[in-house]
């Protein structure tokens, strides 16, 4: 429901300018369909929302992907308390019942501050004011019937579209597939890379340390506000996104290419190993934020602005290529795939990686070995992707990981190296007591040797 009305006010009540531009990133989701990081990155970076408190930039954040990851609860509830549906030509009121209804069942705020505040917002933009006393009725409703709507809220047939619900199915059966979607429920804790003395850093970052040596924060501390963050100690990256280039075991000297490689993460960790590295990527902005990324850690690579599936190096003793995907493994962190991506996205890229693969045997050296790797669900984007490779080029051969000789991987991911010997992460491995420190990226990975 576009909605191109400013703000009749400018918001001054406390907590109000937090709430403020929480509802423009949900607005933006809906009616542009924008990438909620890139749209909070965005936001977050204007005059006005630097000056506003942490706790308030973290409101920010924390009512957005509340309203994304439970929209399906959200617009539910929103839908059977509206008797005629959204008026049309409302402005942002879509926008500012789904960020109060967000706030009221699944945030730590009272329910008379997420009632008011979002009134006061209806009341400020141009084309909702009209529903000011309908917001204020259906958010009333929604705070004395919660248990009732959460209650009603199933994590695959409510939270998670119906495409996407079908196909976990269809891949890992109907309770796995329950599990997965209950899994991308909570919000998920910070993963860090850590350059060395995992065991020192986390004593003094309050950190779990995971079986496959990552650190988990316990705490929500920004960042960059971290001990170690500026001297390049850690970098951010997810546990399962850390294991591609374990599983690739790169060698000090080996010249290696990491394809699709920006932000850098796994670039960093082959720089690590003391491998020469080229990290190739073809988004400028995104090669410019990796470089960034390998100045604070001190690392030299070889960086290139190009398209892999095209370009021309090597060649290479290994090639690590984290192909564009639809990414549905990463809902827990960005909710908003769940809902930006469909099966036209999926055919595209599939097609993409096949070119990818296709190409990057082409740049290994005989007797080189390639990991693949996706943060995806899907299997026309694993092992189908995988299956189809190795039928089309003769030189390639698959290497089975075997769960006994990766040890690191840790008693609760030997589950994840599958009987045809892929890694395939689910979100649900991993448990803790505490949701928010359970869990992983859904991710495939298969290495491949050329001959």
């Amino acid at each position: 429901m576009p909605s191109n009305s400013h703000s009749a006010t400018a918001p001054s009540h406390p907590g109000l300018a937090a709430r403020s531009l929480a509802v423009t990133a949900i607005d933006d989701f809906l009616t542009k369909s924008q990438p909620l990081d890139e749209t909070l990155e965005r936001l977050l970076d204007t005059p006005a929302a630097r000056e506003l408190p942490d706790r308030d930039r973290g409101l920010v954040r924390a009512i957005a992907m509340a309203a994304i990851r439970r929209l399906g609860t959200i617009a539910k509830a929103l839908e059977e308390r509206i008797e005629r549906g959204l008026p049309n030509h409302s402005g942002q009121l879509e926008a500012i019942l789904i960020s109060g209804a967000a706030q009221i069942l699944f945030l730590d705020v009272p329910d008379h501050a997420a009632v008011d505040l979002s009134v006061r917002l209806v009341q400020a933009n141009t084309d909702a004011k009209r529903f000011t006393a309908l917001s204020n009725a259906v958010l009333r409703r929604i705070a004395r019937e919660k248990d009732e709507i959460l209650k009603k809220s199933d994590p695959l047939t409510i939270d998670t579209p119906e495409w996407l619900a079908n196909r976990w199915i269809k891949a890992y059966g109907a309770e796995n597939a329950a599990k997965i979607a209950a899994a991308f429920r909570s919000e998920p804790a910070i993963d860090l890379t850590m350059r060395a003395d995992p065991e020192i850093w986390a004593e003094k970052l309050n950190a779990k340390i995971l079986p496959t040596g990552s650190l988990r924060l316990r705490d929500r501390t920004p960042v960059r506000a971290l001990a170690g963050y500026e001297e390049g100690a850690f970098w951010v990256q997810d546990t399962a996104a850390a294991l591609p280039v374990r599983l690739l075991d790169p060698k000090p000297g080996e010249i290696i290419a990491d394809l699709c490689a920006a932000p850098g993460g796994k670039t960093a960790q082959l720089a690590l190993s003391g491998a020469h590295v080229t990290a190739v990527d073809r988004s400028e902005k995104r090669v410019a934020r990796l470089s960034q990324n390998m100045q604070r850690l001190g690392f030299s690579v070889d960086v290139v602005v190009a398209d892999a599936s095209l370009w021309r190096g090597g060649p290479f003793d290994a090639i690590l290529l984290d192909a564009p995907c639809t990414a549905t493994g990463t809902i827990r962190r960005h909710p908003d795939v769940a809902w930006l991506k469909t099966e036209e996205d999926l055919a595209k890229l599939t097609r993409l990686q096949q070119r990818l693969l296709d190409h990057s045997a082409e740049l290994l050296k005989p007797g080189g070995r390639l990991i693949y790797c996706t943060c995806s669900l899907e299997p026309e984007e694993g092992e189908e992707q995988i299956k189809t490779c190795l039928a089309r080029n003769p030189s390639l051969r698959l290497v089975p990981f075997e769960a006994k000789k990766l040890p690191w991987l840790g008693e609760e991911l030997a589950d994840a190296i599958t009987p045809q010997g892929f890694l395939r992460t689910l979100p649900f491995m991993m448990p803790d007591d505490d949701p928010r420190l359970a869990g992983l990226d859904g991710f495939f990975a298969a290495e491949l040797k050329k001959i």
